[in-house]
This record gives structure tokens, sequence and C-alpha cells, in this order.
């Protein structure tokens, strides 16, 4: 029997806001001991089934702030919890617990965690999401979904230093 897989999922959107604003990109990092894989699903290809299918083997989803924001979004506009499908372990508590407070990017810079696109925040991912929408531009999803991969594979590290 195949190890559990420990995922880690992060995911963009238009807004903070579920009924005006939509998921343009969910991150998952997937670890078993031997293999670690990167599923990035994106715009049209975002429904409950594909992620679903790309958390299969999953026994825990790591997030930052998932319970608040993450997996709410995506229940409310995908109308899958999955929460009650998979463990869940949201990181911020712990770091809570650590007397590290604010937001990821806050928590990585206290740590060192180390980030190749200093320039990218929440803010800035939505703008390159509507620079690839509104004129299709490939540069700025390729900044998007590397912005994404970095989110992901940092709660990893994250996870590893807090517990």
């Amino acid at each position: 029997m195949p190890p559990d897989k420990e995922a880690y999922l992060d995911i963009e959107t238009t807004g903070l806001t579920p009924v005006y604003n939509k998921i343009t990109v969910v991150g998952i990092y997937l670890c078993d001991g031997i293999n670690n894989d990167i599923v990035q699903l994106v715009g049209g290809d975002i429904t409950a089934g594909s992620i679903r299918d790309a958390l299969e083997g999953a026994s825990v989803i790591y997030t930052y702030n998932g319970q608040s924001f993450d997996l709410p979004f995506i229940h409310s506009r995908l109308g899958i919890k999955l929460e009650s499908l998979f463990g869940h372990h949201d990181l911020m508590y712990d770091c809570w617990r650590k007397n590290l407070y604010g937001g990821f990017k806050a928590v990585e810079r206290r740590l060192g965690i180390e980030r190749k696109l200093k320039d990218v925040d929440g803010r800035e991912a939505v703008r390159l999401w509507w620079r690839y929408e509104d004129y299709s531009d490939t540069d700025a999803l390729a900044k998007l979904l590397k912005y994404n991969e970095e989110d992901v594979l940092n709660l990893r590290v994250l996870k590893e230093m807090l517990l």
C-alpha cells in the first residue's frame, strides 16, 4: 500500500468574496515521501471533480488561513466541502501559538523562508489574472502560476519548521 499523501493547497481569486469573485488558480503540492507533484488548475479547469481528482490519495490538506478563506471559498463557489472529505490542518493557528502573526508572506519573512517572486502579493495576483483574461497575456499567467507554486511549496517548508 502506498504511503499517505500530504497535500498543500492554496487558491488565487479575483477578490475576497466568493459571491462576487471567482477562483482563478488552485495549486496543490502533493507529497508522499517518495514522489512530489504540483497540480495547478486554472480558470475553467477548476471544478469540484478536478479538485477531488487532484487530491486523490491525500490524507491531509495543509493550508494557511484555509479554514477561513480557501476552503469556504471553494465550498461556496464549487459546492465541495474539502474538510469533510480530507483531514485539514490550518498552519496559521500553529503560527499563532508561536507568536507568528500576520499573513503568510509576513510569517515567511520572519522565519527566513525565501521567495523568488518578491514583487508579487495577493493584489498583484489579481492583476496578473486580469492581464491574462483580458489580453491573453501568457507571461502574466506564467508569473501567477509561479507565485502560486511558491505558495504551496512554502506551505510545506512552513509545516516542517513548525511541526
